[in-house]
């Protein structure tokens, strides 16, 4: 009798052994199927961001450019021709001895 006992006991441990390999071997699917499904959603975020990023670079240079526009224009107006341009246009400044021709209505 002590022999079948010891081949209970075996057998109990043995299903013991298979059942708890079973439920470690679930647990590391399931953490790798979590990694897994994070991994895509951290992708997809990059993505997003990337675009983001190309998107601001894109307004960066577009700012730049502006910015730059604005430097010239500034230069500009410190010249002698924009004071005459605006003198002439907006308060209707002219030259002595300039002959005007306007338009009848």
């Amino acid at each position: 009798m002590a022999a079948g006992r010891k081949r209970r006991t075996v057998y109990r441990k043995r299903r013991q052994n298979k059942f708890s390999m079973f439920l470690v071997t679930l647990v590391v699917v399931m953490i790798l199927i979590v990694v897994a499904v994070k991994r895509v959603e951290i992708e997809a975020k990059m993505e997003v961001n990337q675009a983001k990023i190309e998107q601001l670079n894109g307004q960066i240079a577009s700012e730049e450019a502006r910015a730059e526009e604005i430097k010239q224009y500034e230069k500009y107006t410190q010249t002698k021709g924009f004071v005459e341009e605006i003198a002439h246009d907006k308060l209707g400044l002219v030259y002595e001895g300039e002959i005007i021709f306007r338009k009848d209505k």
